[in-house]
């Protein structure tokens, strides 16, 4: 390991290690526009110059590998003067925008200029102008801004796999754009606002909205997805103004996906603000006490064997936990948190976990994907498969399912259970390279799972990862890819059908032919609504979406941003939301209607804030005291390998952009959905062997 001196200061860094990583390890800050610690490295701007003894001029220390015993000086004069003549040149054409640029407040190139710009230039000639460039409905651009570091085109390229962003021209004639001027396709594209140092690139949904400093910030998780990306809700009065990433290496490192990002806008549209009954076919608003007593007036005159629950993919750990116990404390027994159908549960908490973790994917040498499209069911778990199959060792990557339309190259074995069952009997030639591999990696999907034949499914899936050698000790390579943000919670608080009652296709089927009765749907919008026959429904959620249109009693519910919650993600990291606004009109939080509505039920639950909550779930499920910490799984089951069906596997999720209530009010998330889903556009991008 090299050792030098930075500023009479002596640091020892790794090998490979580059100047600019060994001065911040000296503590010196060191001024950057192209340089970011996730992209490949540039050396565009120089506004990183040092000064290295012995050498002539100053040098580049973003490109520059560490030396043992470099001597380095970070604030001389010569430093000084040369980074304040970069300055000069970046700003020859730069425009005078920052009054009007969505980037005031936020820009590195304001920043920096105060500490290395001049108040006048030498250069009198007239400044370049660049055409606007289109880059779909997210990102918009003012590319007379642009200084041309290119952290956009190696994001899109390195990090989302979609290399849609290239210069083109020379000198001064360079521009930054899209190929064929083509809006971007990649699920990660509004990443790139984020790394833009400068205003050229600014997020179009929320253009002349509001600026930074107008906005107060609150630290939450995203529920999207199943990842569980960490990231920071923007709010001015009541209303969610932006979304961004917040650092955490461990989940999404800075990242997070475009419907994470741009998804505030259905939070304020078609939102149930007030309790609403059926009467004579129609839904007229109604009071609290009026819900809970026509709820009241059903429940009691329902035998319990007669009621049911179930528990939509947005529900939070605390809402699951009092429904839980109000539906034992009525007697029911039929209830289900797999809105989808999933068959989880029978294997153990190892058995619908990712148990080698997301950061793990980085360990793996073979990956084999079955019934998953890792790209739209979780795009930044797809980025870290990414960044392991462009890392130096190779990793093998294969398909089972249909052919997908991934950002990196992958075999395609075939399309469903007489593929698994050749890998689950070592005939399929893909064994020899699972066997092969050091940390063999299994990802399956509830595209491989919600089907009748699931069980079976999983009982190969784990076959194999056993045969390969993938559960030991020191590894787990099975892994379960969630796509509901609330599965996982569910599954550890026992949100499920106690021994011979119904699961969510039993309520259904029960339903349609009159043996239950009153179904309470916590969120539950993804289900077939026609199939739940003439039961009285109560529908507890956030948005005017089918639950509420099916329901006899409609109770609002606050939002993952208007709320303190616990969320359990993917591979069982226990993370807490933190409310950044207040739910409208009348809405409360979820676990306090139902705290309510059991007081009037005559079985009250047995806490009255949140604290002796969250410590009844403690009880319960003791690891969900421990927060950003994943407990240890325990054991995985052995399987019992029964009859797969041959119907091929396929994946949950059909549009990205319109998974959820929230989603699909979203106008911004419509727009995305009609110009970049696959299905409404021509030339979808992507690689596959």
């Amino acid at each position: 390991m090299p050792k030098l001196t930075v500023d009479g200061i002596e640091v020892e860094v790794e090998n490979g290690a580059t100047l600019l990583q060994a001065c911040e390890e000296a503590g010196a800050e060191i001024p950057r526009f192209c340089y970011h610690e996730r992209l490949s490295i540039a050396g565009n701007c120089r506004m990183c110059l040092v000064e290295v003894e012995k050498s002539p001029k100053p040098v580049a220390s973003c490109a520059m590998p560490a030396g043992d015993g470099m001597v380095v000086r970070t604030n001389t004069p010569q430093v000084k003067r040369a980074r304040e003549g970069v300055m000069e040149f970046l700003l020859i054409n730069h425009p005078l925008d920052c009054p009007i640029c969505d980037q005031g407040g936020e820009c590195d190139l304001q920043d920096q200029s105060m500490a290395y710009g001049m108040d006048g230039s030498r250069f009198i000639e007239n400044k370049r102008a660049v055409e606007e460039k289109f880059m779909g409905p997210l990102v918009k651009t003012v590319m007379t801004r642009c200084i041309q570091c290119t952290r956009c085109v190696r994001f899109a390229s390195e990090v989302a796999g979609v290399p849609e962003i290239g210069a083109i021209g020379r000198g001064e004639d360079m521009e930054i754009t899209t190929y064929l001027e083509q809006a971007l396709t990649s699920e990660l594209s509004a990443n790139i606002v984020d790394l833009c140092p400068v205003g050229a690139l600014t997020f179009k949904p929320t253009a002349f909205t509001a600026r930074p400093w107008e906005l107060r910030k609150t630290e939450s998780i995203d529920v999207m997805d199943a990842v569980g990306s960490n990231i920071r809700v923007d709010t001015r009065g009541r209303e969610v103004i932006r979304v961004l990433p917040r650092l955490n290496d461990d989940v999404n490192e800075e990242w997070i996906s475009d419907k994470t990002r741009f998804i505030a806008d259905g939070l304020k549209t078609q939102r149930l603000d007030k309790p609403f009954i059926r009467e004579n076919g129609k839904l007229r608003p109604a009071t609290w006490d009026e819900a809970f007593a026509a709820i009241a007036t059903k429940i009691k005159s329902t035998d319990a064997s007669r009621i049911a629950a179930i528990a939509g993919d947005l529900a939070c750990a605390e809402s699951m936990k009092a429904l839980k116990d109000l539906m034992g404390g009525l007697g029911s027994p039929h209830l289900d948190c797999r809105q989808d159908g999933a068959k989880l549960g029978k294997h153990g908490r190892a058995g619908y976990l990712f148990n080698s973790t997301i950061a793990g994917i980085e360990d793996a040498d073979a990956i084999l994907i079955i019934g998953a499209d890792p790209r739209r069911e979780a795009p930044i778990l797809n980025a870290r498969i990414l960044k392991r199959a462009r890392q130096g060792a190779g990793v093998d990557i294969a398909v089972v399912g249909p052919n997908l339309d991934l950002t990196y190259p992958y075999e395609h074995l075939g399309a469903g259970p007489q593929t698994l069952k050749e890998l689950a009997d070592g005939s399929h030639k893909f064994v020899a390279t699972l066997n092969d591999a050091k940390n063999p990696l299994i990802i399956i999907g509830q595209g491989a799972l919600a089907r009748a034949d699931g069980e079976a499914v999983m009982a190969a899936a784990i076959t194999v990862a056993r045969n390969a050698n993938a559960v030991r000790a020191d590894w787990n390579g099975f892994n379960v890819l969630h796509t509901a943000a609330s599965r996982v919670a569910g599954l550890d608080l026992g949100f499920l059908p106690g021994e011979g009652a119904r699961d969510v296709a039993g309520i259904l089927d029960g339903a349609g032919k009159g043996d239950i009765e009153v179904v309470y749907l916590l969120g539950a919008d993804e289900i077939d609504m026609a199939k739940l026959g003439n039961a009285f429904v109560i529908y507890q959620g956030t948005h005017g979406d089918a639950g509420a249109h099916r329901a006899d009693v409609i109770l609002p519910a606050a939002a993952y941003t208007e709320k303190s919650s616990t969320w359990v993600n993917t591979e069982g990291r226990v993370q807490i939301g933190a409310r950044a606004a207040f739910p409208p009109g009348e809405a409360r939080e979820d676990w306090t209607i139902l705290r309510a509505l059991s007081a009037v039920l005559g079985s009250a639950l047995p806490y009255d804030d949140l604290a002796a909550l969250r410590r009844a779930m403690a009880t319960d499920v003791p690891h969900l005291a421990e927060r950003d910490e994943i407990a240890p799984a325990g054991d995985l089951a052995e399987p019992v390998l029964v009859a797969m069906g041959t119907e091929p596997f396929d994946t949950m999720i059909k549009d990205f952009y319109l998974t959820n209530p929230i989603a699909r009010a979203s106008k911004v998330m419509a727009e995305c959905s009609a110009s970049l889903t696959p299905d409404n556009r021509e030339g979808a991008t992507g690689t596959h062997g």
